[in-house]
């Protein structure tokens, strides 16, 4: 089984074909979109999605708020959406399914806010709760966390203590990050800064033990560049494999 998240940037927008084919190119089996939202664009990427086989699909985007970042998960099985009163409360930036593939897994994708909305610490401490349940069966958590761990995920000082504590918490709790379970303490980055073009890697894929021993492969991948626009995302997507 082969699932992707990627942020896919504002919407999609023009990039949306060019999203579809290159999730197609991955052979994508479920896909987890983060600032995915109500829009033309993204309606018409959810169909293209649909067409490639990924027809199950649920999402958080707002129809009274289309322009507002959302979360779409797609599959080639149904999903079960599920609700945890410990989970984070942002209503379009966090999602929790049940992928009822032959294998089934229970897949939380998060898109978290930034700290200048005063939100993150609370959706960190959230997420961070409803890891600390108890998981009957194989689980996941992945998305956009704008954290990481403090020199190990970042070119330039950007982290601080509160976002790495977070990290380490999950990996306490029994949740292990699948980069650093494959690649050790290996650096990657998944996001430049468009000022100072410096890189960090806050974009993370968290298993807990039921689904760490199904991980058969974990790697970023920034698709295929256009010569003229470059990549079809300011952000690496990530693309996990995992035994059936």
């Amino acid at each position: 089984m082969r699932l992707v998240f990627w942020n896919i940037r504002a919407g999609g927008g023009l990039r949306g074909a060019e999203i579809a084919r290159q999730l197609h190119a991955w052979g994508a089996d479920t896909v987890a979109l983060c600032e995915f939202r109500g829009t033309p664009p993204s309606r018409e990427l959810a169909r293209a999605l649909g067409t490639l086989g990924l027809a199950y699909q649920c999402t958080t985007a707002d129809p009274a708020r289309p322009s507002v970042n959302a979360i779409l998960l797609a599959s080639r099985w149904p999903l079960r959406r599920a609700r945890l009163g410990c989970a984070p409360r942002e209503p379009c930036r966090w999602l929790l399914a049940r992928v009822l593939a032959p294998a089934p897994l229970t897949v939380g994708v998060m898109h978290v806010p930034n700290r200048v909305s005063g939100r993150k610490y609370p959706y960190l401490e959230a997420v961070l709760a409803t890891a600390r349940r108890a998981w009957p069966g194989p689980a996941l958590f992945l998305g956009d966390t704008n954290s990481g761990r403090i020199d190990l995920d970042e070119q330039v000082p950007a982290f601080n203590r509160i976002e790495d504590a977070w990290m380490r918490g999950l990996d306490g709790a029994g949740w292990t990050d699948a980069f650093r379970h494959l690649r050790g303490s290996r650096r990657a980055y998944t996001w430049y800064s468009p000022n100072g073009r410096n890189g960090f890697r806050i974009d993370q894929a968290f298993l807990n033990e039921a689904l760490r021993v199904r991980l058969r492969g974990f790697r970023y991948d920034w698709g295929r560049r256009d010569p003229a626009r470059g990549p079809a995302s300011d952000h690496a997507a990530m693309v996990l494999d995992f035994a059936r």
